[in-house]
C-alpha cells in the first residue's frame, strides 16, 4: 500500500458541510470521500490507473 502525505485542504464552509453530509450518506468519513472523489475523477481524465490494471497492462 502507498503512503499517505497529509496536507491542509482550504474549502468553502457550505462545501465542506455538503461533504460531510455525502460522505455519512455513503458511510465514508470526510477524508475517504475526498479520497474516492479524486481517486474517480484520476481515473475519468485517464492520469490514474489502479494497481491491477497497471499489473494487466504489464506496466
Amino acid at each position: 500500500m502507498s503512503e499517505k502525505k497529509p496536507f491542509v485542504l482550504r474549502i468553502d464552509s457550505e462545501k465542506l458541510k455538503a461533504l460531510e453530509k455525502w460522505a455519512a450518506d455513503e458511510f465514508r468519513s470526510t477524508n475517504g470521500q475526498i479520497e474516492y472523489i479524486l481517486d474517480q475523477a484520476l481515473r475519468k481524465s485517464g492520469r490514474w490507473k489502479s494497481r491491477s490494471e497497471k499489473i494487466k497492462n504489464g506496466e
